[in-house]
């Protein structure tokens, strides 16, 4: 049985390990706050991005030609745009991201493409995917938990890059969307070539409202340049929104993390310190019994 001193040092040890947690969870909950502003502030502009499309993409009629819309017949190669974090301490956060990334992977290559790669966005994505022997086209790393609208145009570009270079045929976007504090989905999207529905009216589906009014309106340029244009800020809004999705699910899953880590550590705590009171009890018994044997003794 450990004696009490050594118990009262793990106490000591545990409660510092608490305080840290808790500091933790409170950092996690004031950065947690703020992500969600900036997803709040993103969404009116991305809703009046799509409907501008729709509009564009109406009065376009024929979409043929528009790189980034022409759904390619090559199945040579595929990229996996994977967002994680940079940091650990957040659950299964991260695993459940690479693990998705992974099952895209291999639809991809039952879908037939001879080859997959991956572009890693935070430190532990990437790092996961090197350890099991993935082939990283790029790493990106060091703005997962706050990240900008620059930071999303660089991996926009890339992507794109390498898309309308031919260097790859699709692009799927794999992240971590933010549900609420208690639940964030993984979510896999395809992101390149962009699917034709993202620019075109449901006007079929009784259940979606038209994103764009049926009112005559006039284009300058004309809509199919426009909407040529209007194509790569679009992909940087999407990934863009993906980061921010991304950096509030992190957040979100280090405060339940270390809100629970709190919580076993005060169980932990109570545990031991009943354990410590156990054996001071003890200790006290055996004197006494001492004591009486020795006065027996006496007698």
């Amino acid at each position: 049985m450990p004696s009490q001193q050594d118990i009262k040092q793990r106490i000591t040890s545990v409660t510092g390990t608490s305080k840290i947690t808790r500091a933790m969870e409170l950092v996690a909950s004031a950065k947690l706050r703020r992500a969600q502003v900036r997803i709040e502030a993103l969404r009116p502009y991305a809703k009046g991005m799509r409907r501008l499309m729709a509009g564009a993409a109406r009065r376009a009629g024929n979409l043929n030609g528009i790189p980034l819309l022409d759904e390619r017949t090559e199945t040579r190669r595929a990229a996996v745009l994977v967002v994680t974090g940079d940091r650990g301490l957040a659950g299964a956060f991260n695993v459940n991201v690479v693990r998705r990334a992974l099952q895209e992977r291999q639809a991809l290559l039952d879908e037939g493409f001879e080859e997959v790669v991956f572009t890693a966005v935070g430190k532990k994505g990437g790092g996961t995917l090197r350890f099991r022997g993935m082939e990283l086209d790029y790493h990106f790393q060091g703005f997962s938990s706050e990240p900008t609208f620059a930071d999303a145009s660089a991996v926009a570009e890339f992507v794109g890059q390498r898309y309308l270079e031919g260097e790859t045929d699709r692009v799927v976007l794999v992240f971590n969307e933010f549900k609420s504090l208690v639940e964030q989905r993984v979510t896999a999207e395809q992101l390149l070539p962009v699917p034709r529905e993202v620019v075109e009216d449901d006007d079929d589906n009784p259940d979606t409202q038209p994103v764009f009014s049926k009112a005559l309106a006039e284009f300058e340029p004309e809509p199919v340049a426009l909407l040529s244009d209007l194509l790569p800020t679009f992909v940087d809004t999407t990934i863009y929104r993906a980061l921010l999705e991304s950096a509030a699910a992190e957040h979100a899953a280090r405060r339940t993390a270390m809100s629970n880590a709190s919580d076993n550590a005060e169980q932990l705590i109570a545990d031991l310190t009943l354990a410590m009171n156990r054996a001071r009890q003890a200790a006290i018994t055996q004197e006494i019994l001492e004591v009486v044997a020795g006065a027996d003794a006496l007698s």
